[in-house]
């Protein structure tokens, strides 16, 4: 483990040479680094919690122990157990995990600050990695804090379990917690990720009153999951959801569908109970979670971390009611795949759907050819995975919300397909590191890099994504439909934009 190297960092550590880079937090002293001009701080790899190993293992995130000496934190902690990553379709290495290291060990979080002293009260935006709850890490080269940071943010990245080992439910598991319910402890570690920044981000320069939690894809159904958590509350205050939302998706499931997922796990591995399951090694855990007739774990709706009827949890306003960013992206529903029919078989399929809506739906969604109706299929996966459920977001938030379209293409890679605004594609305009992905990128490209990345650092400062020399972005409503567009040149925000499309998909 990490420990480990303690005694020996602690070495090479000069009290006066790099006074600087040395933070003491609540478990003790850490050793940073500087970025190559020495504008930015940056600590890798800290320990937020105990490692979730042994007995730790499929329980709630436990403390770290204190340390002596001072810690290194210049690499990346290990990723959370996983399929071993590799790039496929339209992501390239940039928006891949590392092949290594990958350990059950994996409860470290990052800190980028430009802050010079605790008393800058910089804003904190805490960033929760996407992967479908399945993959993922801190380390992915998109997600790297630097220029965020040096927009005068405490940019934080944090780590938390996956796949199986994260999310899986089951009856033993649910009666020894206490608390009738189990699953979800991905969720966990990032709500003990948020209560660490809440303990140390002061020593930073960061203001632990100021917090904006942001994520996309998984980490956007994160983000929501966070905003319903009664566990929860009172440690973020502002949240950005990329491509993502539970209302109106089918992500979720209910104890006893989770539970069922966790029982066909532990028939396949043979054991008999809980304990000989933690017995495993986490690599076999992990491969024969693999086989499809398991099922899938993700989002359990047991009543502790995540309530069991979410859609009138926030119909009711009792979840965190805070100022929100939410969107998606164009290629939102291309990822998802979209089936070859023909023009006769797509009417009958709304006819299926819809019955005596179905004309309605033809209106809105007409297609008179296969490429029309490849488009609508795209359109329709977009605005069911991240539209439906942003607006819903919006709909039942007592705070301000801001909603956005990404559409702009970057540029193409030689010898490679263009994908054009792919689902994630819009994550390194956001965080400023299209200097992390290898493309010819133009002045365009560069436009709206720096116009996302500052509308992001704005709401985290104030709540409001507008200032400086940005297009005006407007609050959403349901009446106005106003919708902030990024496209391949211009960036506006519309009134009324797709909101036919969006009442008609609400009304269901």
């Amino acid at each position: 483990m990490k420990y480990l190297f303690i005694l020996i960092g602690s070495l090479f550590i000069g009290c006066n040479q790099h006074k600087e880079t040395v933070i003491v937090t609540d478990k003790g002293k850490i050793e940073g680094s500087f970025n190559a001009d020495k504008t930015v701080r940056i600590f890798k790899g800290i320990p937020f919690a105990a490692p979730p190993v042994g007995d730790l293992r499929w329980k709630a995130p436990q403390p770290a122990t204190d340390w002596d000496g001072i810690l290194p934190c210049i690499e990346f902690g290990p990723s959370p157990i996983q399929n071993v990553p590799e790039p496929f379709y339209c992501w390239t290495e940039e928006f891949i995990a590392k092949p290594e290291p990958i350990q059950e060990d994996c409860l470290y979080l990052n800190v980028w600050t430009t802050a010079k002293s605790e008393n800058e009260k910089q804003p904190v935006i805490v960033w929760i990695y996407g992967g479908g709850f399945t993959s993922g890490s801190a380390n992915c080269d998109i997600y790297d804090g630097e220029e965020l940071a040096k927009k005068s943010v405490v940019f934080v990245s944090i780590n938390y379990r996956v796949g199986i080992l994260g999310f899986m439910a089951h009856p033993e598991l649910s009666k020894e917690s206490g608390q009738n319910a189990s699953g979800n402890y991905g969720f966990m570690d990032q709500i003990a990720a948020l209560k660490w920044v809440q303990k140390n981000i002061e020593v930073f320069g960061g203001d632990p009153n100021n917090v904006t939690i942001a994520g996309q894809s998984a980490g956007a159904f994160s983000v929501n999951t966070l905003i319903a958590s009664p566990l929860a509350k009172n440690i973020f205050h502002k949240a950005i959801l990329q491509s993502g939302g539970l209302l109106g998706s089918s992500r979720a499931e209910t104890l006893t569908e989770a539970e069922a997922t966790g029982i066909r796990f532990m028939e396949k591995t043979e054991a008999t109970s809980i304990e000989e399951l933690r017995q495993l090694p986490a690599e076999e855990v992990q491969s024969i979670s693999n086989d499809s007739k398991i099922g899938r774990v993700g989002i359990t709706k047991e009543g502790y971390v995540v309530p069991k009827d979410l859609m009138a949890y926030f119909k009711n306003g009792k979840q965190h009611q805070i100022p929100i960013i939410s969107g998606w992206v164009t290629g939102d529903g291309d990822f998802l795949g979209v089936n070859e029919m023909t023009v006769e078989e797509y009417n009958k399929e709304a006819i299926a759907n819809y019955r005596d809506k179905a004309a309605s739906f033809l209106t809105i969604f007409p297609a008179d050819t296969n490429e029309d109706i490849k488009k609508m299929k795209s359109k329709l996966g977009m605005l069911n995975f991240a539209g439906i459920p942003s607006r819903l977001l919006a709909q039942y938030n007592t705070q301000p919300s801001y909603l956005y379209q990404f559409g702009h293409t970057p540029p193409d890679k030689p010898d490679f397909p263009n994908y054009g605004a792919f689902h994630t594609s819009e994550v390194p305009y956001a965080l400023h590191t299209l200097h992390t992905w290898k493309r010819d990128w133009q002045s365009m490209d560069k436009t709206i890099e720096d116009a996302l990345s500052s509308y992001w650092v704005n709401f985290a400062k104030t709540g409001n994504p507008n200032g400086g020399n940005l297009p005006i972005w407007n609050t959403y409503n349901k009446q106005s439909g106003n919708i902030m567009v990024i496209g391949d040149t211009t960036l506006s925000s519309k009134e009324g934009f797709l909101k036919t499309e969006l009442d008609f998909l609400g009304k269901l």
